[in-house]
């Protein structure tokens, strides 16, 4: 009879043995602590993305007192998605540095920050250049996804990956209907002339959010890793691929949910003539996009990340013919809808994209022990690697919220209508779908 398998934790939130693909173990103590840890990241997660998205909302707030034009506002939506972008990168590798658990917690008090400087300089007569610099400072709630995402992977074994990085994600992406909500209320009860109390609300909440991390989240054993995981994961036509694919899906997640309202306001004044108005429905898409995020890594692990994500960027071109062709009619109802499905396939994209990820390295890893390299040694490589992919995916990722904030503003600007940004929408979409038949399904290619 074999002996019992040792305690996951053998100090308080120090966990020294950890193997999610042993059953008895993930059984017997790996899947409790896994959901833990899983809750306190989403929370973590969830209240970043709130922060990251507070622009999208403040906007709403910034009336001809202001003295901002449409374009500018698409600006200021743009520079903070951007800024979390680029944080997703040094995010993914502060995870190996300092630990997931560690890392949580700074970087969800690190959110204090944006959070007391927007609450300190918005207010009439503050330069444009002062809240462009504040609104960048937000993009450090763009960087949280990428590390709790890190973070959550090493927690659960291959075959959950895809349910486990869906619910992480999802609830984090929860961020952005909730900030919208809370807009809302604040909109509608103390009105357009108190943006500070939207700010103010979230810092006791960052202030909570972290002491539950410290309390309750654990400490996997960290392996530093053999060579220079990002580097090598740069040189892998995979990485390129999978960043484009990433652009489709949660590009045009948090690009449309950044800048929906004022399309809402610019495109359809006389069906919205007031932020109250734009903002009652704002919300309504990201929460889609996020309720559904989990659907697609559930999907992915019964039928495979590729294919359901092929047939998705199908879903996703369609819905942009509807918005396109709403847009050509006047029709606000048929543009709603249109986008409510864009929102919807963007989220089930994201689910499935990531779960295409660790499959690609553990599909890697098996090539690698046939080589010769040991087993341990291989899946550890493989583990770091998916990190490393999914920290340079979600950077890439996030520029396409930018671009497609940036495609709003210049349409906007030029031609009075989105009409442009949308064909290109459409255009993406078309090679996304051709990328992944060619490089993941087509005849000869092994799928994830």
């Amino acid at each position: 009879m074999g002996h019992p398998p040792p305690p996951a934790a053998a100090r308080p939130h120090h966990i020294d043995d950890w193997r999610p693909e042993d059953p008895l173990f993930w059984e017997t103590t790996g899947a409790r602590t896994a959901r833990r840890n899983l809750v306190y990241s989403v929370l973590c997660e969830h209240i970043g993305f709130s922060v990251w998205s507070l622009w999208s909302v403040l906007v709403l707030f910034l009336g001809p007192e202001y003295g901002i034009d449409p374009a500018g506002k698409f600006l200021l939506t743009a520079v903070p998605t951007l800024v979390g972008a680029a944080l997703r990168l040094p995010y993914t590798v502060a995870v190996t540095v300092f630990g997931g658990r560690t890392w949580t917690v700074v970087s969800a008090l690190a959110l204090l920050i944006p959070t007391a400087l927007i609450a300190y300089v918005l207010e009439p007569g503050v330069s444009y250049t002062t809240l462009l610099a504040v609104a960048a400072v937000a993009g450090l709630g763009g960087g949280n996804f990428a590390s709790s995402m890190a973070n959550i992977n090493a927690f659960y074994p291959q075959r959950l990956k895809g349910r486990a990085l869906g619910v992480n994600a999802g609830g984090g992406n929860l961020g952005v209907p909730a900030v919208q909500l809370l807009g809302l209320l604040v909109l509608s009860t103390a009105g357009a002339a108190h943006p500070r109390l939207l700010p103010l609300a979230y810092m006791p909440l960052i202030v909570l959010a972290a002491l539950a991390a410290v309390l309750r989240m654990d400490k996997l054993p960290r392996t530093a890793p053999a060579g220079r995981p990002l580097r090598e994961v740069s040189r892998d036509p995979h990485a390129w691929v999978m960043s484009v694919l990433y652009i489709g899906t949660f590009g045009s997640f948090i690009g449309f949910g950044f800048a929906f309202g004022q399309v809402l306001l610019v495109q359809f004044p006389g069906d919205f003539p007031t932020p109250v108005r734009a903002a009652s429905l704002t919300f309504l898409g990201p929460l889609l996009g996020s309720l559904v995020r989990p659907v697609g890594g559930l999907l992915a692990d019964r039928w495979g990340g590729a294919r359901v994500t092929f047939w998705n960027f199908i879903a996703m071109a369609a819905s942009t013919v509807l918005v396109l062709l709403a847009s050509r009619d006047g029709s606000a109802a048929l543009f709603l809808a249109g986008f409510g499905l864009l929102f919807v396939f963007s989220g089930i994209g994201n689910g499935s994209t990531y779960k295409m990820i660790p499959g690609i390295f553990r599909r890697a890893a098996r090539r690698w022990t046939r080589e010769g390299m040991d087993e341990r040694t291989a899946e550890e490589r493989s583990h770091q690697h998916a990190n490393a992919l999914m920290g340079i995916a979600g950077a890439v990722g996030g520029l396409g919220g930018v671009l497609i904030n940036l495609a709003f503003r210049q349409a906007f600007a030029t031609q009075g209508t989105g009409e442009a940004a949308y064909t290109a929408f459409l255009g993406l979409y078309v090679l996304c779908l051709a990328l992944t038949w060619a490089v993941y399904l087509r005849g000869g290619a092994r799928s994830v």
